[in-house]
Order: structure tokens, then C-alpha cells, then sequence
């Protein structure tokens, strides 16, 4: 068993003033009306574009954002390599409204497949669905009906898109993930994701990871369903896990929708969705690659647990863990210190663009049932271990 609350090794990597910082930040978000008046702040500013970046920036985005660009994202990665954690940048950009936009976003992407192709310190890259295509046009692809020509034409350029991104992907020898979204629109991102994986992935690498949010209800009849047909088709498959980042805009849209929610009633039901998962995962690993992404102490355990089962090393590269940049700290450098594959997702933007993300990471924070506290926790024991360190 790893110890996760060994805060020593979870923190090396901050400093005194940026652990003071980190308390700062979650002693505020804690307060849902709080994080309730930013998200309404943030998206009055980004219609009026009102500048409200001398907030931001010292604050949420100091803490959860490499950078405005790649190369400012560098030290950062760099200093987490140090601790054996990996760095996956992402260009946290979404819903884009012009086809110029989505043409300047996939050449950014494109540059990030370049950049991590020269260092060891990224393993892969990945990108946002809804920053390649409008979301009406993902919705009526989605929606299985037929479509006119210009919304199939939208839907085309998006495929190519993708196929671009995907075929630099395998060129450069590391793994691309497509990541997941709303329940309205992943049908088609599942769609195009899977004609992906059949087209590049080899017998041997999964160079095309799909994003599975075991928040939802079908999802593991759906990972049965590709296990079936990568072993029919002789290819490996990647698979990213998370919990899902949309639980109450699917709720409430199923409600007005008149259909049924599309995700678990209760936590318990995702939680075992989550785990047995990976328990399929492991259990077929000649055929699926895993990314562990979960901020989840029991979940991280079930997978080492299961590593440790089925005789697999512990730097196993079909397998890694993952949690987001500025959380969970406890689990990813615990985890890599025990000799485990561990990323952390990088994201990187200007403001403006990550804003959006850096909303949603403080709703996270709020919603789940003592995330806040417990990182509050870890970082107070922290300064109180280094504070007693100091005086012997």
C-alpha cells in the first residue's frame, strides 16, 4: 500500500511561498457562492470583454496552468520530470464558432504533437473535441438522423481534422487522446475516435486513446463492445477513464429533454462503473492501453492493486495515472515515487481561452464531497512538517 497522505514527498516539488499560495486558493474555493459568483464574473467578462486577467492569473491560473504557451509551459514540465512525473500539455481551448478558429486550434495541436515528438517528458497529447467543430454540428451527427449538406460538409472538415492530428500522432511515436464531452454530442465524437483507433492503432501500440466518463450508465457495455472489436480487428485500443465533468448540465438537460439522465443517480454507481473498468482493463491489457485519470485515492489503489495481481511491472508504459495539474499532488508523486508511470495534465492558453477551464477546476473542487478539504488538509500538515523541520 502506497502511503498517499506522505506529504513530504507530495509537496517537494513547492515551494514555501507557492504551498501558501495553493492554501490560499483552496481556503477560498471551498465557498460554493464563491465559486458560484466567478463562474457568473467570468462569463459576463468574456461576452462584454471586460480584462479581469490581474485577478485570475495570480490566483487560478498560477495554480492550475503551465503557461500561455508551450515553451512558457516548459519549466513547469521539466520541474515535475525531475520527480519522475510526466507532463501531457494541453491547449485548453473549447467550442470554437468559426472555421478559422478550428483551423488555428488544430495547428496549435499540431505543434504540440511536434514538441512532445523531442522530449521524454511527454508521453502524449491530446486535444478537445468541441475546438474542432461547432457543437450543433456534433449534436445533429449525434443525433443519427440525416443531416443537410452544409452541416455534413462542417462534419467532414472536422473528420479530416482529426485524421490529421491523429496521423502526426503515429508519426511522432507517441500517443494521442481525444478527450470526452457532452452527452449530446459524443456519439459523434465515439463515431470518429473509433474509425481513428481502427486506422492507426497497431497490434502492438495504441497510438489513438478514446475517453470513456464511467459517470455514464452505458459505458461499460460500450468498453465490452470495443474489447470485442479490437480483438476481432487485431489492434490495441487506448482507453483514458475519468468520472465524467458534466454531471449536473446532463441532469438538468435530460430533465428538460424528457429522456432519461444518461449518468448515475449516485456516487456508488460511478465509483463501481470506474473500478471494474479497469478491472476489464488489466484483465485484457494484450488489447487496451490504460490511462488512469481520477483524482480518486481508491481508484488509483484498485489499479495498482490490479497491476500487482496479474504480475505486470510496475512502469508497465500500456499503463499510466493521471490527475490535473494543481490537484492531487498527494496521489501523483506518491504514486510515481513508488515507481509507477504518472502524467499530469498541463494545460496551457492565454487567459481568455482557459478561462472557461479554470471555472470548471474550482466547480470540481466544490462539488466533490471533501476535495477542497482534503487538499486543504494536506497542505496545512505540510507547512506545519516543514515549520517543525526548520526548527530542529
Amino acid at each position: 500500500m502506497i502511503d498517499f497522505s506522505n506529504t513530504e514527498i507530495a509537496f517537494k516539488v513547492k515551494s514555501n511561498r507557492e504551498l501558501k499560495n495553493a492554501r490560499f486558493l483552496f481556503s477560498m474555493i471551498k465557498h460554493p457562492w464563491l465559486v458560484k459568483c466567478l463562474g457568473g464574473l467570468s462569463n459576463f467578462a468574456l461576452k462584454i470583454h471586460f480584462p479581469i486577467g490581474w485577478i485570475i492569473k495570480p490566483t487560478l491560473y498560477r495554480h492550475f496552468v503551465g503557461g500561455e504557451t508551450i515553451e512558457e509551459s516548459v519549466p513547469t514540465a521539466e520541474k515535475l520530470f525531475k520527480y519522475k512525473v510526466y507532463s501531457l500539455f494541453d491547449y485548453s481551448v473549447e467550442a470554437a464558432t468559426s472555421e478559422k478558429a478550428m483551423d488555428a486550434t488544430a495547428a496549435e495541436i499540431h505543434r504540440s504533437i511536434d514538441f512532445g515528438a523531442k522530449h521524454e517528458y511527454i508521453p502524449y497529447t491530446v486535444f478537445k473535441p468541441s475546438a474542432l467543430a461547432s457543437m450543433e454540428v456534433l449534436e445533429k451527427i449525434s443525433e443519427g438522423k440525416e443531416v443537410d449538406a452544409e452541416t455534413q460538409a462542417a462534419y467532414d472538415r472536422f473528420v479530416e481534422r482529426v485524421d490529421k492530428l491523429c496521423a502526426a500522432a503515429k508519426e511522432s511515436g507517441k500517443p494521442i487522446m481525444i478527450d470526452a464531452e457532452d452527452y449530446s454530442i459524443q456519439k459523434a465524437i465515439d463515431d470518429v475516435t473509433e474509425q481513428m483507433m481502427a486506422k492507426y492503432n497497431t497490434k502492438d501500440i495504441a497510438y489513438v486513446f478514446n475517453t470513456l466518463q464511467m459517470y455514464r450508465t452505458d459505458r461499460i457495455d460500450y468498453l465490452k463492445r470495443l474489447i470485442e472489436i479490437s480483438k476481432r480487428d487485431g489492434y490495441v485500443m487506448g482507453c483514458k477513464y475519468v468520472r465524467g465533468a458534466y454531471m449536473e448540465k446532463e441532469r438538468e438537460r435530460a430533465a428538460k429533454g424528457g429522456y432519461p439522465s444518461p449518468i448515475f443517480p449516485t456516487k456508488e454507481g460511478t465509483d463501481n462503473s470506474y473500478n471494474e473498468a479497469l478491472r476489464l482493463s488489466v484483465e485484457n491489457i494484450e488489447n487496451i492501453h490504460i490511462f488512469n485519470g481520477t483524482h480518486n485515492e481508491i481508484s488509483v489503489q484498485t489499479l495498482i492493486d490490479l497491476i500487482d495481481k496479474h504480475n505486470l511491472p510496475k512502469d508497465d508504459k500500456r499503463i499510466f495515472f493521471s490527475q490535473l495539474y494543481g490537484m492531487s499532488d498527494n496521489l501523483s508523486f506518491n504514486t510515481a515515487a513508488a515507481g509507477y508511470n504518472v502524467v499530469k495534465y498541463l494545460p496551457y492558453g492565454i487567459i481568455r481561452n482557459v478561462l472557461p477551464y479554470l471555472v470548471r477546476r474550482a466547480e470540481e473542487n466544490t462539488a466533490i464531497a471533501g476535495q477542497t478539504t482534503r487538499e486543504l488538509l494536506l497542505i496545512k500538515t505540510e507547512v506545519k512538517r516543514r515549520k517543525a523541520a526548520k526548527k530542529k
